[in-house]
């Protein structure tokens, strides 16, 4: 029989492959193509990601922090092999219970003593681990949670420029975007000041943070933007200096007082 130039050879069941076979409703194609692709298995990326994790992501963190060295430098901790132990509770008593599956993570550590030549050896329990399930879910205090991924901005540093609604003025910015640690936002307004927010916190006067990095001086601070901040008509750093709350007097001006 020929249906809308469809044969019945065509009219096929369609079956979804990750799912139980008992749970799954059958279903009619109709389409010119014989073959349709396998639905994937959508929670295998998460779960190649956890694994990836768990194996070489441990890893690379432990060497990132080895060897720990004592301030007077005679003591070296280093993290050598790592492993997980068995589960306390399976998933299920985990519901139950509202408690989170997790394993305990074991590390080697070698402490070295620089001054005697004496090495220790044995094995540390780092903590409790919460572990994925085969659903690509976490059990956290007996309720199941999942992780959604996110698109990051890429470290770097990010330049913009914004004009000024009330004046027409174009007013530059940037971001300072690490790796790991505290994101650096720099704006300017109207008034000619630079601001800082560190972790998107209250914005301050830069030259705040200048002076947390080693600039203690209004004069190290003019120092520095000496033959950049050279506009007359908007003397970004001293409009800066003179909202800052930190800023000390020169010693010119300190006599003439």
């Amino acid at each position: 029989m020929t249906t809308n130039g469809v044969t019945d050879h065509d009219v096929q069941s369609v079956s979804v492959s990750g799912i139980n076979p008992a749970l799954q409703t059958p279903r009619k194609s109709y389409a010119q193509t014989p073959k349709i692709l396998d639905l994937p298995r959508l929670t295998e990326v998460q779960l190649r990601s956890f694994e990836w994790f768990k194996t070489s992501g441990l890893r690379e963190l432990f060497d990132e922090i080895t060897p720990i060295v004592s301030f007077n430098k005679n003591l070296e901790l280093h993290f050598g092999d790592f492993y997980f132990g068995e589960p306390k509770y399976p998933e299920t008593e985990c519901r139950e219970r509202d408690i989170t599956y997790s394993a305990p993570l074991w590390v080697k550590i070698k402490l070295i003593n620089r001054d005697t030549g004496e090495i220790s050896e044995q094995e540390v329990f780092m903590g409790d681990f919460p572990l994925m399930t085969e659903a690509a879910t976490f059990i956290i205090n007996g309720s199941e949670r999942v992780v959604v991924s996110q698109l990051i901005r890429s470290p770097g540093v990010y330049f913009s420029v914004e004009e000024d609604r009330s004046t027409g003025r174009e007013l530059g910015g940037g971001k300072v975007i690490p790796n790991r640690g505290a994101w650096l936002e720099f704006e300017t307004s109207k008034r000619d000041i630079v601001s800082v927010k560190v972790d998107r916190k209250r914005k301050l006067p830069v030259t705040i943070l200048l002076r947390a990095v080693g600039f203690g001086t209004d004069d190290e601070i003019r120092d520095l933007f000496k033959d950049v901040d050279t506009d007359f008509d908007h003397p970004f750093i001293e409009s800066t200096l003179e909202r800052d709350p930190t800023s000390n007097p020169t010693e010119d001006s300190q006599k003439g007082v």
